[in-house]
Parts: C-alpha cells; structure tokens; sequence
C-alpha cells in the first residue's frame, strides 16, 4: 500500500484502530496525538448508583445547563441545549434548518460541509468572513478555527450578526476551542433567532469519551433542537460528570496554565525536528513540512498518530502528549523520521 493511501485511511483524527490495523508492528501502547484533546483529563468522581440505573430526569439537564450558562457567562435570555458532543448538533442542524445556500469559512474541520452536502444545500467555502455576507442562507464559522488556529475578532462576528438577522439568515458559529480564549467568544449572540453557538465539554475538559456538548441559542431555536435531540440526549454518568466539571472554574484556570506552557514546549521541539509552525491553539499545533506524509507514516510505524490532511499535504497537526513517556517517545520518533 502506497504511502498516500495510507495517509488517506486514516486522516481523520482519533482512530487508533485503523491506525493498528496498517500498522501491526508498531509498538503498544500508541499514543494519540491527532484530536486536539486536553490531555489532562478531570478527574471522574464517583458517581451515585442510581445514576447507571435510572433515566435521567429533566432536573439533570437543567442543572447541567444552567452549570454550563454560568461557565461561558452567557446571558440570562439564551437558551442552553445539552447534546451528545458538538458532532450531534453538527448532524442535526441541516435537518432542522433546510437551507440552500452555505458558505463555511475555511479552511476548517469538514463535517460541517459534509453533514451540509448531504442535505442538499449547496456548500461554499470562502477564505474571508466578507465573503460570508453574500448571497447565503447560513454562515458558518469555527473560532478558533480548526486546524489553523485563526482566530476572528468579536467585534466583525458582531457585525456580521446583525447583518445575518437583517437578511432572516442563520449564522453558526462553532466555539469548540474557545474556553482558553474567552475573549474571543461570541455568546452575547446567543439571544439572536439568527445565531446558534455551539460549545465542546470534552476537548477542554479531557473526555472526549464523555459525548457532551451544548448549543447556546435563542428559545425559538432551543424549542427545534429539543425536538430533533429527543428525550434522554445526553446519558446520566456524563450529567452528573459534567456538572461537577462545569462548577469547578478553578480547574480550568489550572488546565490552561499547564497546556499553554506544553504547547510552547512542543513548540520548540517540533522546530528542532525541521517543521515550520503555521498556526495551532494551546491544545494542538499545525506545522509544516514538504515532507510531511513520510513523516506522518514513520511516526504511525513508531505507534503515534498525528493528524493529517489530505487536502493540505503538507500539513501535520500534533497534539500534546500526556505524560514524560509520551514526550520522550515523540523526541525519539521525530528524530528517527
């Protein structure tokens, strides 16, 4: 099997299984560096029997969502929707607002033109949140933007708001990576019937596993996300984990401190390994390399998955390993590739 086609098999971050597959020989345990995850996960507490053993109720949603309007300071008047992951609402949203037109700002994380594309809309992608205020019928943005890292001010998301509710059109604006760049976040918009603000639980908190996200919206559009969700969108041990979690803002200040100095770490050792850094946030960094997919496949052969793209063949993303072993079997891969 040719590199290429290797690359292609599992360019999407997070699977270690196929990663296995191609490559049996590679030592145990891999490592994976490919989601853009916290790697110091919260500490699961223990969590009360009846929680495994019951449905949870609707006291358990409310406690979670009002958690989580306190934890990205939204306003009293927008509405929170717990959801299984950002990926959830991703899927749902071309169902519940059939549109024709979209533009996407990328280049970024393609589910959403994917989920959009197989609606039927026709999908555009721009390079400029000018372009966004043209002839569409939903915008979205992801901010900070995956892979890359860019970063939109508040004040053009703003602008581009009002002119989006002016027009009757919907702007989505995903903030999966914003809990270590608040003032970056846009949730005063989610009082608008034109915004919906998705927000990710676990890549900040390290749980990915969890499935948790939360869609910040007007009521108007809570009442349509509620219905397409349906009962119990959310299981009862990631409630009660996720509550705990959202209630504990000292945690986060503690988990940015500690991720911001591993990212200038991995930083530093990814230059020395002859990669140039073209964007990134404190939980992954995207580099650069014309020899990029031979490295991608050298590393799988060394048990450690990075994100590739096949569209930017250039481009690796890393993100940050979890403990000394996982830093010293990194250095030793990058200077054998």
């Amino acid at each position: 099997m040719t590199l290429h086609r290797v690359s292609q098999k599992i360019a999407h971050g997070g699977r270690i299984n196929a990663a296995q597959l191609l490559f049996p020989n590679a030592p145990l345990p891999w490592i994976d560096l490919s989601t853009g995850v916290n790697p110091y996960g919260y500490p699961i507490p223990e969590i009360a029997p009846q929680v495994w053993s019951r449905l949870p109720d609707d006291r358990a949603f409310s406690a979670i969502e009002d958690a989580a309007r306190m934890r990205y300071n939204a306003p009293l008047q927008a509405s929170v929707v717990a959801g299984a992951g950002v990926q959830s609402f991703i899927q749902i949203l071309p169902r519940i607002f059939p549109r024709q037109r979209v533009a996407i700002l990328g280049f970024t994380y393609a589910e959403y033109a994917l989920t959009w594309g197989a609606s039927g809309s026709t999908v555009e992608i721009v390079d400029t949140i000018e372009q966004l205020d043209k002839d569409f019928d939903v915008g979205i943005i992801v901010n900070p933007n995956n892979p890359d890292g860019r970063l939109v001010e508040k004040d053009q998301i703003v602008d581009l708001a009002q002119r989006f509710t002016k027009k009757d059109q919907l702007l989505i604006i995903d903030e999966s990576f914003v809990d270590f760049y608040p003032q970056f976040s846009a949730v005063n918009l989610s009082i608008l019937d034109s915004v919906i603000i998705l927000r990710s639980f676990g890549k900040t908190y390290g749980l990915p596993g969890l499935r948790l996200g939360f869609a910040l919206c007007s009521p108007q559009n809570e009442s349509l996300l509620r219905q397409a969700l349906g009962p119990w969108s959310v299981s009862g041990p990631a409630l009660a984990i996720g509550l705990r979690a959202l209630s504990d803002p000292d945690w986060v200040n503690r988990a940015a401190i500690q991720c911001r100095h591993d990212a200038d770490c991995l930083d530093d050792l990814l230059k020395n390994a002859g990669f140039i850094a073209i964007g990134g946030t404190i939980l992954y960094r995207l580099v650069q390399h014309e020899e990029a997919q031979r490295i991608f496949d050298k590393l799988c052969s060394h048990g450690i998955l990075v994100r590739y793209f096949p569209e930017k063949q250039g481009w690796l993303r890393f993100g940050l390993p979890d403990d000394s072993k996982a830093w010293a079997r990194l250095t030793k891969a990058l200077e054998a590739a």
